[in-house]
């Protein structure tokens, strides 16, 4: 099942209504979010952003991730949704993703289209390629990282990164690896070997905050 879909009926269930009452207070139709849920498959992200839009009070990092509260005070949710609808987080195409990770940019961020969903904190939204991290990020699926410094790296491990080294730019969980001279990069996909990286090799690092999947 999408993992988004459990904090769907959370945010039913905190409201006092049912997830019908749900569908159609975003304007969806009706089992569009129930079927989902008994059927264990995805929905569109535009009903991830209609429930964002319609319940400003819920975290979108909580929704779209599970990490930190469930609901934000008012103020706070005023202050994202008011951000994001007047610039949104910027949608970087994978060829100036490393460009833009090193801050030699060759794009501008006046030149990218934005993605707006009012109270996700990121920096920049890239797409993801490849079937390295199947089942839980597939190719096409969009994930919004926030900038970490690369003069004190602190890792947070076991959680995912996009990371640009000196073998590309790398969508990879990140883990400890037996030399404090290396990182281990570990594909969610068994097919894919882990990878040692010496952090020489690291240039510069995001924290993935969020997964959006367009369906």
């Amino acid at each position: 099942m999408c993992k988004i879909l459990p904090r769907l009926k959370e945010i039913a269930d905190n409201e006092g209504i049912t997830i019908g009452a749900l569908e159609r207070s975003i304007g969806a139709s009706k089992g569009v979010i129930s079927r989902a849920i008994n059927n264990g498959t995805d929905i569109q992200s535009k009903w991830l952003q209609a429930v964002v839009e319609k319940y400003p009070h819920y975290s979108t990092q909580w929704l779209l991730s599970g990490e930190g509260d469930m609901v934000i005070n008012n103020k706070k949710a005023s202050e994202a949704s008011y951000s994001n609808s007047n610039s949104g987080i910027p949608l970087i195409p994978v060829e100036a993703m490393a460009g833009y990770l090193s801050g030699e940019v060759s794009v501008l961020d006046s030149d990218c289209d934005r993605l707006n969903i009012p109270g996700l904190k990121a920096d920049f939204v890239i797409p993801v390629s490849g079937d390295s991290m199947e089942p839980n990020y597939h190719s096409g699926d969009y994930v919004a990282c926030q900038n970490v410094t690369i003069n004190d790296i602190f890792f947070q491990w076991g959680k995912v990164y996009v990371i640009d080294t000196n073998q590309g730019v790398l969508l990879k969980k990140v883990k400890k690896a037996s030399d404090p001279a290396n990182i281990l990069l570990v594909s969610e996909n068994p097919d894919y070997d882990p990878i040692t990286m010496p952090r020489e090799n690291v240039y510069h690092i995001a924290l993935v905050k969020g997964l959006v999947r367009i369906i």
